[in-house]
């Protein structure tokens, strides 16, 4: 006979969601908050519970750690950043024996206003692996964290703040979240906010019409615009002036532009996504940058790892990019050496992925044409290692 499942302090009101791809998880809970919550929704995943979510007013939130499509560590620190104010019961749910025994095991967590102990080692959710975003390489668990929370957010159309140190790959991570949205068909803008001057940013930003300043003879479409239906990527985001940040907020607010030189008001429908490689949360608090913008942006972060954090992607980048020479040149891919291979595993990689490519990139062309990238075509910040265990 299957026993009970025991769930310790449940609500007695309030609305309730229950994120479980267990149905019988589901249907046991769901007996058990009969009369004491109402109303009572069901998720049948991860994704499925961010959404519910977004669109509802919930006081608790019933989480079983097997999820279907997303590590449970990563969804809880979203929902704790996000509903603060949400109480959520995690469960602990074994399809098989839950199909045999019924068994389920349960633990209130607190609300985020208190301290919450993270998931213990032993019941971290087995999530099948993500593949590869496109144009990007590497299996390391940093990145299939990365891949999951791209995947998760690119079919929406909230604004996303990726995050991580210069070389990271911040800008191939919104190029992979427009090409899997449905969004992908429409323009993809860049603006790097470090590379225009103050005086042109707004023009480049909302546009201009003609006359609007001296030297305006044509009225000009601004990146903004250009981007209408598709997503626009803002590299280098805390590089922008507090003037412009506040048009910025006001853009994101209400979706309209008005191009400098003229009173119309255009509404645009554009997915942003920011870039930085600093704390935004840090000079917001400073007021180094506006804060409200920074929470307008924050709505979903995702922060990239340094390739120290994913040593296991270290070959096959070099050997991606490897490859990617020689098909340009034509000419047959060399392989890394063991002594290659143990020195570049070695390195620390200050500069991350972008490091790594300009080293693979000189390696190349010491080769010569070679079979074989040995030790000595390896040189770091211009000079050679003098071992394959150091650390630069």
């Amino acid at each position: 006979m299957s026993a009970r499942p025991v769930f310790p302090s449940l609500p007695t009101s309030g609305a309730a969601l229950i994120a479980s791809s267990n149905p019988a998880l589901r249907e046991q809970l769901l007996h058990r908050l009969n009369g004491r919550c109402r109303p009572v929704h069901q998720a049948l995943g991860g994704a499925d519970a961010l959404a519910k979510l977004e669109k509802g007013q919930w006081q608790v939130l019933f989480l079983d750690r097997r999820l279907p499509d997303l590590d449970a560590e990563e969804l809880l620190a979203i929902i704790r950043k996000r509903f603060p104010g949400i109480q959520i019961v995690l469960l602990d749910s074994d399809p098989a024996e839950a199909d045999e025994e019924g068994r389920a095991a349960a633990e209130t967590q607190p609300s985020a206003a208190s301290t919450a102990s993270p998931l213990e080692p032993r019941k971290t959710v087995d999530v099948i692996p993500t593949h590869p975003l496109p144009g990007m390489i590497g299996a390391s668990e940093p990145m299939q964290r990365v891949y999951r929370m791209v995947r998760l957010v690119a079919a929406r159309s909230n604004t996303v703040l990726v995050a991580g140190p210069t070389g990271t790959g911040k800008e191939l991570v919104a190029r992979a979240l427009h090409a899997l949205s449905p969004r992908s068909s429409k323009p993809f803008v860049v603006v790097n906010c470090a590379a225009i001057p103050e005086a042109l940013l707004e023009s480049e930003l909302f546009g201009f019409s003609r006359g609007a300043f001296t030297g305006a003879v044509q009225s000009q479409l601004g990146r903004i615009p250009a981007a209408h239906g598709g997503t626009l990527f803002l590299d280098e985001i805390s590089e922008l002036p507090l003037g412009m940040q506040a048009k910025l907020l006001r853009f994101l607010e209400h979706k309209e532009i008005q191009r400098l030189g003229t009173c119309e008001v255009t509404r645009v429908d554009v997915r942003v996504v920011a870039a930085s490689n600093v704390d935004l949360a840090e000079r917001a608090a400073r007021g180094a940058f506006r804060q409200d913008l920074f929470y307008r942006l924050s709505a979903f972060p995702i922060e990239l790892p340094s390739l120290a954090e994913r040593q296991g992607d270290v070959v096959p980048l070099a050997e991606h990019f490897l490859a990617c020479m020689s098909a340009a040149m034509e000419i047959p891919s060399p392989r890394l050496s063991p002594d290659a291979i143990a020195i570049l595993e070695a390195h620390s990689w200050s500069g991350n992925v972008r490091e790594l490519q300009h080293v693979m990139e000189r390696a190349s062309i010491l080769a010569d044409g070679g079979n074989t990238i040995e030790r000595e075509h390896l040189y770091f910040s211009g000079r050679q290692p003098n071992g394959a265990g150091e650390k630069s």
